[in-house]
């Protein structure tokens, strides 16, 4: 893999953040629209439509708060700070908040795993995840170390930062 001295430029991050599989092989690309087929069939709400729509809104709502909240806390209990880019941390905590949601626990949605599932049950990547425990190394550049070039001042974002970053993306799910 690669190197503790590997770095990603922030907008190529960004782009991997926002869509993984465009820094994939074309290969190993999914074809056509088999993807996001997958991801509907997981979601109720964009499926079903009306009352499904309010009540996973209102859970995903709930989750964004509360995945906000930790990253926050977290930031400030181990001296870590967000990246200088707040559209990076809060792509990441949306993320989160979704795989929160859908799986039952905050995944990292930085890493293309075989059954998200078994990875969430495992919980490994589960953020925050071993290596960030052992090693406070954040593959997803949500808590940063301050040597790290992308380091920003802040240890808070707010729930509406978040949306006001992310509210035209959709899921990234």
């Amino acid at each position: 893999g690669p190197s503790a001295g590997d770095k990603m430029p922030a907008p190529l991050l960004l782009a991997a953040l926002l869509s993984p599989a465009a820094l994939l092989p074309r290969a190993a690309a999914p074809a056509g629209n088999a993807l996001p087929a997958q991801r509907r069939a997981r979601l109720p709400s964009m499926a079903a439509g009306g009352a499904a729509d309010a009540a996973d809104d209102e859970k995903l709502a709930k989750a964004l708060k509360a995945m906000t909240g930790f990253a926050n806390s977290y930031c400030k209990n181990t001296g870590t700070t967000y990246c200088s880019d707040p559209s990076i941390p809060a792509v990441v905590i949306k993320g989160l908040a979704e795989h929160k949601v859908v799986l039952g626990a905050p995944l990292c949605p930085c890493r293309h795993y075989e059954d998200k599932a078994a990875e969430a049950k495992d919980g490994y990547w589960n953020c925050p995840c071993v290596p960030m425990r052992e090693r406070h190394e954040c593959h997803c550049m949500l808590f940063l170390t301050e040597e790290n070039e992308f380091a920003g001042d802040s240890q808070k974002l707010s729930v509406e930062e978040v949306v006001s970053h992310t509210e035209s993306m959709g899921s990234v799910l």
